[in-house]
């Protein structure tokens, strides 16, 4: 499947990057963002985003994401079955 976003011309020269690099961070923010609602995967987010999943990790740490997500439940459950 392939989205089709338009783009004003300039805004890739208003954020100072080519049209190929302002496309890959999009690509990228929007599987970070997706990751973030947690509508997709680390995997899956990954995927969109055209990395590995290493990669596609590290790079939260650059939209303040976290990578772990966890509520207290949740951290308790996963502490008691350890």
């Amino acid at each position: 499947m392939q989205i089709q976003v338009n783009v004003p011309p300039n805004l890739p020269d208003a954020i100072q990057c080519s049209p190929e690099q302002f496309a890959r961070e999009a690509k990228i923010a929007m599987a970070v963002k997706l990751f973030e609602m947690k509508r997709l995967s680390s995997g899956m987010a990954a995927v969109l985003a055209d990395m590995d999943r290493v990669a596609f990790l590290a790079e939260l740490h650059s939209y303040n994401i976290a990578m772990i997500d966890l509520d207290t439940d949740e951290l308790e459950s996963d502490t008691n079955n350890a």
